[in-house]
């Protein structure tokens, strides 16, 4: 083999030899590209954070010099504990309740027969065109008085609640799941109803767990969402102990213009903001993957 090889390459001109290796240089250089552009900054990131070296707020390390906890532990000794815990509070309920409702809107609209069905997904695709900027003022109103019964209305401005029921319903979430709903055939359906099952039993028992990969799509992007929230924790947190991670990083940005404090805290904060994120993915990756490749291929 190796003496047919040689042979072989023996006969390959010299042009189209030199042409093959300015492919693959060329197509090393551009995958060293997308790395840095896509892992530096992760890099950078993790590197200040666990760097013992004193940083200037515009500075960062690529490569950590003496390993420490320092800037871990001065972010947790300013309240990034706190803030983590509360984002995580907001998240855990927040996206229950956000797969869950998005799962029943999504089996009404994928299985259920009525008028202006198709008009009713539109207007829920619709609330996605509008910036979170439009409905500020509007939404903090209704969250300083949500009426429950005539003359009777709560202030949900500072609680987790009110930081949780607005993102409930997403129209992304109920769009990935209505189509994907729409795919599975409708003989399980009713073969399950023929032997006495009913909607709800259907919906929890053949349904759900066929939809899994999109479930898991949806809780990925649904995760990110919440997680990444600005606005609204800005609208409702008015005491700082309420804060999460997103207006806790902004907090540390402005203490260290303030105190001088190098860039190594707010790396800090944001590694600890980074890390659910990432371990929220590599738990749900599998079921993601084939969320987004379900339907792709008809069979």
């Amino acid at each position: 083999m190796s003496v047919t090889s040689a042979s072989r390459a023996a006969r390959i001109p010299p042009e189209v030899r030199l042409r093959r290796i300015g492919g693959w240089l060329l197509r090393g250089i551009l995958f060293a590209l997308i790395v840095a552009v896509f892992a530096g900054p992760l890099i950078g990131i993790m590197a200040t954070a666990f760097s013992g070296s004193v940083h200037k707020p515009s500075e960062l390390d690529f490569i950590p010099s003496d390993l420490t906890l320092d800037q871990l532990r001065a972010a947790f000794h300013r309240g990034a504990g706190r803030y983590l815990l509360n984002s995580v509070i907001v998240v855990a309920v927040g996206l229950v309740l956000q797969v869950s409702v998005s799962a029943l809107a999504a089996y009404s609209l994928a299985r259920k027969k009525f008028r202006g069905a198709s008009i009713v997904l539109l207007v829920i695709l619709s609330t996605m065109m509008l910036p979170e900027e439009v409905i500020a003022i509007p939404l903090y109103l209704v969250l300083r008085a949500v009426p429950l019964a005539p003359g009777v209305s709560v202030n949900l401005l500072n609680t987790h609640a009110g930081m949780i029921l607005p993102v409930v319903g997403w129209a992304f979430s109920i769009f990935i799941l209505t189509q994907f709903m729409r795919t599975i055939p409708v003989e399980l359906e009713e073969s399950a109803r023929i032997d006495g099952a009913g909607e709800f039993t259907i919906f929890l028992r053949i349904v759900l767990p066929l939809c899994r990969p999109a479930l898991g799509t949806a809780a990925v992007f649904g995760f990110i969402m919440i997680w990444d929230q600005y606005l609204l924790p800005l609208l409702v947190a008015q005491d700082p102990k309420m804060a999460t991670m997103p207006l806790a990083l902004a907090q540390f940005h402005q203490t260290a213009d303030t105190e001088n404090v190098g860039s190594g805290l707010i790396m800090a904060a944001s590694f600890l903001a980074m890390v659910p994120t990432i371990i929220a993915y590599l738990a749900m990756q599998r079921f993601y993957n084939r969320g987004l490749l379900a339907g792709a291929v008809k069979g």
